[in-house]
């Protein structure tokens, strides 16, 4: 695969799939600007890419918008554009997960927050440099929650079906734009967001996030259709 290095923004990198997925790019060549909320963790994830890769990490809230707008004005300086958004950062809302009709409203509220506001004000911070190239590809992170109706998940799912009917008619609105824009699920995987959603289930037998980021990474160097949703894991290859 020929490879041509990006500039690739990814929120939630500090641990998971956003760890992994960071990994990855870094080795395939690709400049990074990483956040996530989690100072330690995300430091310990640039020190080791940086030996790779250049790097930008600002820890904060994506949540928080003058921390976006520091973020992306930060990458930009930087590197001088951003070519890739991974909206991969979630709010999981309370644990253990209560049912719509118990759900505390200023949680339900953060939960949106982060999941569909926090995503959209980046868009919206990126997208002028990306219709100024003509090329950029955003990728939201979603979850089948979104899709189907599964008891207790009523808050996380709520915000992830925002986040993919936002994700359609952004597509619909960039359409000629050069902007690419994805949905993609990763699937059921191993990780602490999981296991805070289902706690004390033993999860062992789900693929880990490191299993599941290649297919994500391979994703983004394909040049598809304006608009699609991908299922990550049916992408990977036979006995992965």
């Amino acid at each position: 695969m020929n490879h041509q290095p990006r500039v690739v923004l990814i929120t939630g990198a500090s641990q998971g799939l956003g760890r992994e997925l960071a990994r990855l790019l870094a080795r395939r060549g690709d400049r990074l600007v990483l956040t996530a909320r989690g100072a330690t963790a995300l430091a310990a994830v640039a020190d080791e890419l940086a030996a790779i890769t250049e790097v930008v990490a600002l820890p904060g809230d994506v949540a928080d918008r003058a921390h976006a707008d520091r973020l992306v004005r930060t990458g930009q300086e930087r590197f001088g554009r951003i070519d890739v958004l991974v909206n991969n950062a979630s709010a999981l809302g309370p644990s253990p997960m209560p049912p719509l009709a118990d759900y505390p409203l200023d949680a339900f509220a953060a939960v949106l927050r982060t999941n569909v506001v926090a995503p959209l004000h980046l868009i919206q911070l990126v997208l002028p440099g990306m219709r100024a190239h003509g090329a950029g590809v955003i990728l939201n992170v979603t979850s089948d929650a979104g899709v189907q109706a599964y008891a207790g998940w009523g808050g996380y799912g709520t915000s992830k079906a925002a986040l993919e009917h936002l994700s359609r008619v952004l597509a619909a609105e960039l359409a000629d734009s050069g902007v690419r824009v994805y949905v993609v699920d990763p699937g059921d995987m191993n990780t602490q967001m999981h296991r805070d959603a289902e706690p004390g289930v033993d999860l062992s037998h789900l693929p880990g996030p490191e299993i599941v980021a290649p297919a994500i990474a391979d994703l983004l160097e394909r040049e598809t259709a304006p608009f699609g949703r991908f299922e990550a894991q049916a992408l990977l290859p036979l006995g992965c």
